[in-house]
């Protein structure tokens, strides 16, 4: 075996390259290079275990209390605030009993392999230093195609346009409306700046008033502005390899909903259904999100992204929205689907370009059947953030694993389980916690998410989406396990950006 990689199939003593999904999947079960999972929880790729031989979780936060046989957590951790995602990750790396816990039985030459979420430029330092492959495009990279204004050049350059718009930099209302003007945007903006969540960095401006409220995080910056439209938010994950782009299931996201977050249009969940995308609309985003990770590919970059696809519900065109170049919140609902059990989850098309093996898979046979399976399966997800102002000290927390509802239709734990693969129906539900007893909970940390099967939103008649009866029931549930204690001097334990872990 060649230091740092995989084993490869060999035939006839030499090794042999994958040509199909049932020698990708001997590949993972036999594969002998470990693979660890880096983050503030296990969530996004928590049942890849299921797949992949020696793949592991290294987390801050353990669900499970030491009972999950994957999850490694350290078990010496001062309280302390991270700023970041990325100052988690890196705290991590750099802990000995981490360190001690990635290299145990590790064979002479071989690098394990480390993929996370938020990463950045020391983390790359601090993996090259300890010999560990950090199985992810650069950080420089990512952080270039991370910019909203870079995304909607590529795009319109591979064909996969935006809703129409204008990248301009204003410095007044009268700026900003001439250049609307110009460009034939109408007088319903949406603006954009080019880093940050959505949920944060997104205006919607239609007056000089709403102007004034915004003017100071727009000013300055290079921005994209956009005529407003009636639209209906789709996610889509897909991943770039060297035989082309294979694209994942479609999903509906939630966003903003007072129940389950505290920011005005910030992500909250998805659902994945069979109807989220009529035939010929998903086959015109499937082609938009290829195009795009066509030209990515030519950028430099490879494996695993996000794309959010916009559907104007007047006139059905289908619009490039946003890059989030990484493994999303998304990717624990697309590696349960159909298509990830009938090949193989998709984040493995993402290992294989990492893992040192030749592979010349047929991209277009793989996203044909994915299109034909994606109509065979529902899974949602709901992300439950604290939406009060105070700070308070967790006494009482729910356990992780699995729930389903009894005959009076109360929500009730059932047992300990170790992802939500096996969930069965609407009945049943997996929950897991974030914040253990004895931590604290803020005005926008993520206390849990709850997968379930079955659809979370309903169409309104007025337009729009809301949350179901069956949704507000399992939030409504969830919280209620928990309780805290506020504390006397809130600012010792406050981080308001260490809830964006997900």
């Amino acid at each position: 075996m060649d230091a740092g990689s995989a084993s490869s199939p060999v035939w006839g003593g030499r090794r042999r390259t994958l040509r199909n999904m049932s020698e990708v999947r001997h590949f993972f079960r036999t594969n002998d290079v470990p693979v660890y999972f880096v983050g503030a929880t296990p969530f996004n790729l928590l049942g890849l275990d299921r797949w992949v031989r020696r793949f592991s979780f290294v987390t801050y936060y353990d669900a499970w209390d030491g009972a999950h046989p994957r999850v490694f957590t350290p078990s010496y951790k001062p309280y302390q605030e991270f700023p970041s995602g990325e100052a988690i990750n890196n705290w991590l790396l750099r802990n000995p009993e981490v360190r001690a816990f990635m290299t145990e039985g590790l064979a002479p030459g071989v690098r394990p392999k480390v993929a996370m979420v938020f990463f950045d430029e020391e983390t790359e330092a601090i993996c090259a230093e300890l010999g560990y492959d950090l199985i992810l495009p650069s950080a420089e990279l990512r952080d270039h195609l991370d910019s909203k204004i870079v995304t909607t050049r590529l795009g319109d350059e591979a064909g996969a346009p935006s809703v129409p718009n204008v990248l301009t930099k204003v410095e007044s209302w009268e700026e900003l409306t001439a250049a609307a003007e110009a460009a034939g945007l109408g007088s319903e903006l949406v603006v954009q700046t080019p880093y940050g969540d959505s949920g944060k960095t997104t205006f919607f401006i239609s007056s000089e008033g709403d102007w004034r409220k915004h003017a100071d995080d727009i000013v300055g910056q290079d921005i994209k502005v956009m005529r407003r439209i009636n639209n209906r938010p789709i996610a889509v994950e897909a991943v770039i390899t060297r035989c082309g782009t294979i694209v994942g299931p479609f999903m509906t996201e939630l966003t903003g909903y007072e129940e389950l977050t505290p920011y005005r249009g910030g992500w909250c969940g998805n659902e994945m259904f069979p109807e989220v995308l009529t035939s010929e609309r998903r086959a015109a985003a499937t082609q938009l999100v290829r195009r795009l990770g066509d030209r990515l590919a030519n950028e430099g970059y490879r494996g695993f992204f996000e794309v959010d696809v916009l559907v104007d519900t007047d006139d059905g065109e289908v619009y490039l929205g946003e890059l989030n170049p990484r493994i999303s919140g998304a990717t624990s609902i697309t590696n349960v689907t159909a298509g990830a059990y009938a090949d193989v989850p998709l984040f493995l098309f993402h290992l294989l370009e990492y893992m040192g093996v030749e592979f010349d898979l047929d991209v277009d046979e793989i996203n044909e059947r994915w299109v034909e399976l994606a109509a065979a399966d529902e899974w949602s997800q709901m992300v439950i953030k604290e939406t009060n102002d105070a700070v308070e000290q967790l006494v009482a927390t729910p356990a992780t694993g699995a729930y389903s509802l009894d005959s009076s239709g109360a929500l009730v734990f059932r047992r300990a389980a170790l992802d939500w693969h096996q969930l069965q129906s609407e009945a049943d539900a997996f929950f897991l916690r974030i914040y253990p007893v004895g931590d604290y909970r803020w005005k926008g940390a993520d206390l849990g998410v709850l997968v379930t099967k079955g659809r979370l939103q309903r169409d309104r008649a007025q337009g729009g989406s809301a949350l179901t009866i069956r949704a507000r029931h399992l939030i409504d549930s969830i919280r209620a396990q928990y309780s805290g204690v506020p504390l006397a001097d809130p600012g010792v334990a406050a981080n308001p950006v260490a809830g964006k872990y997900l």
